[in-house]
């Protein structure tokens, strides 16, 4: 089976590179995974404004949410933010 490519936006990158090298590794270690399987990884969903459903993958202190682009095999990173803030 053709893999997904793991799609990230500019700001999320410039977050991550922020953060402390050892979260930064478990993140990029995260990430990997969703890529490879990408239908194991969501702990919640919810739907964007457009109705498309938002996979949300709890990562340490860190909610990392994704769409899954199933037409284009992309995995599309929307934001990574701490778990207890709501947006």
């Amino acid at each position: 089976m053709e893999s997904f490519r793991l799609l990230l936006d500019y700001d999320v990158v410039a977050m991550i590179e922020g953060l402390p090298k050892a979260i930064r590794r478990a993140i990029r270690s995260r990430l990997i995974g969703i890529r490879d399987y990408p239908a194991n990884r969501s702990d919640y969903l919810e739907q964007d404004t457009s109705g498309r459903g938002v996979a949300i993958n709890i990562c340490g202190a860190f909610a990392i949410k994704f769409w899954i682009d199933h037409a284009g095999r992309q995995i599309k990173n929307v934001d990574i933010h701490p778990a207890d803030r709501r947006s």
